[in-house]
């Protein structure tokens, strides 16, 4: 699959992502209505599904920028990541996005925001400060691939929605253990719908969590590969990457919620520095822990930037 390809592609899974969830929690509404006679809840359902696709489509940027304490840079106090983000939007034939940046003394970069009109890459003072100029450009590069791609609405979508699924189930569940049902003296019924319901409080965020990060996975090698093909210098985004592996404390500000948006792991880094690392993470629970990051090794990107360069 092609870049342009993929592009389509995340179109296409950002609107199944809007409409199966409309789908979703509208039967889920229906279902509990018809159990408790009360088509309240099939309209409260309706209006909650629309309002929560209408926030993460409009205005979910803001929530993301609020929770990591950003703040707009300045073209006065950040002269080189204005300067570096105008020329490769100038070459990715993109508007210039907002900038942001986060105080922090942990290197991070990220992107958000609906559409290229509207997109924001947002920085932490850290990154700013031990990055050169190539690996400045790399990092931005990659931000910008991913605003090009259209990611940044895919995984703002995302995000919302998983958030929302987890919401929604936690209230199922409640409702089960608080309400009578519809056949109070059918207590097999009463007591297969609190069995289900706690099976769907456990499943449903897992499952929408595991959606999220499985696109988050995938999204930064494309957005890896866009931004190299961007600077014709995928050396310095490997060199960024390594800068951005050694660094192991966490960042002040780091979010669940939103951690899956930024360039490397808010969290730290679990494998320390470079490409002198094994790829990927070693022992016999690997798996585990590569399946619920919401970051590929930093080793596994830095040798793919390379073998690219190479072939």
């Amino acid at each position: 699959m092609n870049l342009y390809q993929q592009r389509a592609s995340n179109m296409r899974r950002t609107w199944a992502l809007i409409v199966g969830f409309l789908v979703v929690v509208i039967a889920v509404g229906y279902a509990i209505s018809w159990y408790y006679h009360d088509i309240s809840i099939l309209l409260i359902a309706i209006v909650l599904a629309v309002g929560t696709n209408f926030y993460a489509y409009w205005a979910s940027d803001k929530l993301v920028l609020s929770l990591n304490k950003a703040r707009p840079a300045t073209r006065e106090e950040f002269f080189d990541f204005y300067t570096v983000t105008e020329n490769l939007a100038i070459t990715a034939g993109l508007p210039k996005p907002k900038l942001y940046v986060i105080d922090d003394a942990a290197p991070n970069a990220f992107a958000t925001g609906r559409d290229e009109a509207h997109a924001v890459v947002c920085a932490t003072t850290g990154l700013l400060f031990i990055m050169s100029r190539v690996e400045l450009e790399g990092v931005i590069a990659h931000e910008l691939s991913h605003v090009k791609n259209k990611d940044i609405l895919l995984m703002t979508v995302a995000v919302v929605l998983a958030g929302f699924v987890a919401l929604i189930a936690n209230i199922f569940l409640r409702v089960s253990f608080w309400g009578g049902g519809r056949r109070d003296n059918d207590r097999g019924n009463n007591g297969l719908l609190i069995v289900l319901a706690v099976v769907g409080i456990v499943l449903a965020p897992l499952a929408a969590k595991l959606i999220e990060l499985a696109i988050s996975r995938r999204r930064e090698y494309l957005a890896d590969e866009s931004g190299a093909l961007l600077t014709r210098y995928p050396e310095g985004l490997a060199s960024a990457l390594e800068k951005i592996g050694a660094y192991t404390a966490p960042m002040r500000s780091a979010n669940l919620a939103t951690a899956h948006l930024f360039i490397g792991d808010p969290f730290g880094s679990k494998e320390g520095s470079g490409k002198g690392l094994p790829t990927g993470r070693q022992g016999p629970g690997a798996w585990i822990g590569r399946f619920f990051s919401t970051h590929p090794p930093i080793a596994d990107r830095i040798n793919a930037l390379l073998s690219k360069q190479t072939s």
